[in-house]
């Protein structure tokens, strides 16, 4: 006897076979943010690689030049015995980035600059899409910029290789333009959370840096999470496990404190606009000067050449003098003159087009300045503050908060690289007010305001907000009209129609039920016909296949109906009696409202 279960047995029922479908979507979805982690992860391994053996061969081995490095990062080549030499220090940046001009205008123009912003673009403008050179390119043209003496960051060129890999893998897997920008951001997440060994941190960046509000792209979370932390794992397997940075047990024990951090707070905000006002300034300088790109570059390493001449301190990353300020190692002048140098040198190592990341040199600025702040007040103060190296820990946070517009992640980012987690209530205070203060300013200037206004979710805020909306909230602009009777001759409506503005005419039955309606350009083959108007009531030129809304449908639901056969008026009905008009409503009418409300909602975010 054949085998006869129940059609559930053999197919699952609904329940089931939903649940099947989530697990397999979440698992295609898991499985590719490992992928991009593994990429990532390998691809700082590289990147860390190159730019130990460059700062070896070139800064080392040809100017005798050994800037130390933070506690968690020791060298992994030896140092040479050559003597230091300020001369070949003048010129080597110009040869790295004549080098890196020469490879990214040959081959990626796009990967000029600070790579984050080119990814945050691609995100909101480009459906996530990058060519799959740019990673490469970024990689190699960073790498010769940063280990001849260029100033910048590396999460800049990881960033570009997690997001690189994320939209090749979503381009070759057919995937829709939302799940490349999602997966391109998940690579930016494991690209910055390994290199800088904060997991963390990566994710929320990845989330937060997209906008200048204070606003996360929530769907970016979850997947840039599992990227950030396979990332994060292969690094440090590699490299050893731990912070970038060692700090000795900072406390924040005493509220007097939040004086002088509020002084912090203030301080960065003036140094981060200089900043920014000193890198944008820059750019625009070097776009304008009449050369060949791939010698712009050149131009500005020669020009950060100079001040690193005369401030070498100032070159390539500058994380191991940030170490060094967080046990209090160094004067106020060093650090001042470390953080106004840095902002110089990153601006004509990147600004002229060479490639490198902004946050590293950022987190150099911001802690140089906190620890001149630190120890200001600890010499006016001691007893209020006993560490000054903890306002170094601060000032990192607070300054990149201050010039990116990320003042969460950023919180997080400094911690994690740190370890200092007791920080967390004067990170919070400084991060929230330097934010507040300088929102006018940032050195990611593709970001975008909010949700809202971003190229990538056009289309969606306009469902959202007119699914928001009832034809209930409309119900005093529904026009009250009159119905015209279905067995009225049309000869007396001709003479009705002639005194009035009425387009669309509902028809009612001897009980005053609506079964049908018209509108003005149905009767002009009867208004036209003098010889059958005689002869026609209207019930024979209305229609009773009628497109109706209730008081609690939503707009959106409404305009779809209005484009069904492109008409512009609809009869709204009572819910449980579809016969009883409650009156029309006008499609101007719709869109007048949804425009009201959006300018109402973009006044109040904006306020």
């Amino acid at each position: 006897m054949p085998n006869r279960q129940p059609m559930a047995l053999r197919f699952g029922s609904p329940a089931t076979r939903v649940l099947s479908t989530r697990l397999t979507r979440a698992g295609r979805w898991t499985v590719n943010c490992i992928l991009i982690g593994i990429i990532a992860g390998l691809g700082s391994i590289v990147f860390h690689y190159f730019t130990q053996w460059g700062v070896h061969y070139f800064l080392d081995a040809l100017a005798g030049y050994r800037p130390p490095a933070p506690a968690g990062e020791q060298h992994l080549l030896a140092p040479t015995t050559r003597a230091f030499n300020a001369w070949v220090l003048l010129v080597l940046p110009a040869l790295g980035g004549l080098a890196s001009g020469l490879l990214v205008y040959t081959f990626a123009p796009e990967a000029e600059g600070h790579g984050t912003d080119a990814a945050i673009g691609a995100y909101h403008r480009k459906g996530g899409f990058i060519r799959a050179r740019v990673p490469i390119v970024k990689t190699l043209a960073s790498a010769i910029t940063l280990t001849t003496g260029g100033s910048g960051g590396r999460e800049g060129p990881i960033a570009q290789i997690g997001a690189g890999f994320g939209s090749f893998l979503a381009t070759r897997l057919k995937l829709s333009e939302r799940e490349r920008r999602i997966l391109m951001a998940a690579g930016i997440a494991a690209g910055v959370g390994s290199i800088f060994r904060a997991p963390l941190a990566g994710a929320l960046f990845a989330a937060e840096v997209l906008y200048r509000d204070p606003e996360f792209e929530s769907e970016v979370i979850i997947p840039a999470g599992i990227a950030s932390v396979v990332a994060y794992c292969l690094f440090c397997l590699q490299f050893g496990w731990g912070s970038l940075f060692e700090t000795p047990p900072f406390t924040f024990d005493n509220p007097l404190q939040l004086g002088p951090y509020l002084v912090l707070a203030l301080v960065l905000v003036l140094v981060g606009m200089f900043f920014v006002k000193c890198f944008y300034g820059v750019t625009r300088l070097f776009g304008r000067l009449r050369l060949p790109r791939h010698l712009k570059p050149a131009l500005g390493g020669l020009c950060t050449g100079i001040i690193g001449f005369w401030m070498p301190w100032t070159l390539a990353f500058g994380y191991g003098y940030a170490q060094e300020a967080l046990l209090n190692q160094r004067s106020i002048g060093f650090l001042l003159a470390l953080a106004l140098g840095k902002v110089l040198t990153t601006s004509f190592s990147i600004g002229s087009g060479g490639s490198g990341g902004v946050f590293g040199p950022s987190v150099v600025i911001g802690g140089a300045m906190g620890g001149v702040v630190g120890l200001v007040f600890h010499d006016l103060m001691p007893g209020v503050v006993p560490e000054p190296g903890a306002f170094v820990v601060v000032g990192m946070a607070g300054f990149f908060a201050a010039v990116s517009n990320t003042p969460i992640s950023t919180i997080i980012f400094v911690s994690e690289m740190t370890d200092s987690y007791q920080l967390l209530l004067p990170s919070l205070l400084v991060c929230s007010v330097a934010y507040l203060a300088s929102q006018k300013w940032t050195i990611y200037q593709n970001q975008v305001k909010n949700r809202m206004v971003s190229p990538a979710h056009a289309g969606e805020f306009f469902v959202d907000i007119l699914q928001s909306i009832q034809v209930r909230d409309l119900m005093p602009r529904v026009r009250k009209v009159s119905m015209i009777p279905q067995d009225m001759p049309f000869l007396d409506f001709k003479r009705y129609f002639a005194s009035t503005k009425q387009h669309y005419f509902p028809v009612m039955d001897a009980d005053g039920r609506m079964v049908g309606i018209f509108s003005s350009t149905d009767i002009r083959g009867v208004l036209f016909s003098p010889e059958i108007e005689q002869l026609v009531v209207m019930k024979d030129i209305c229609t009773s296949e009628i497109i109706a809304t209730t008081p609690e449908e939503d707009l959106n639901a409404v305009l779809q109906k209005f484009t069904q056969k492109n008409i512009d008026s609809l009869p709204v009905v009572d819910p449980q009696d579809r016969g009883v008009l409650l009156g029309l409503i006008d499609r101007r009418t719709v869109i007048a409202f949804y425009n009201a409300r959006l300018q109402d909602m973009t006044a109040r975010k904006g306020a």
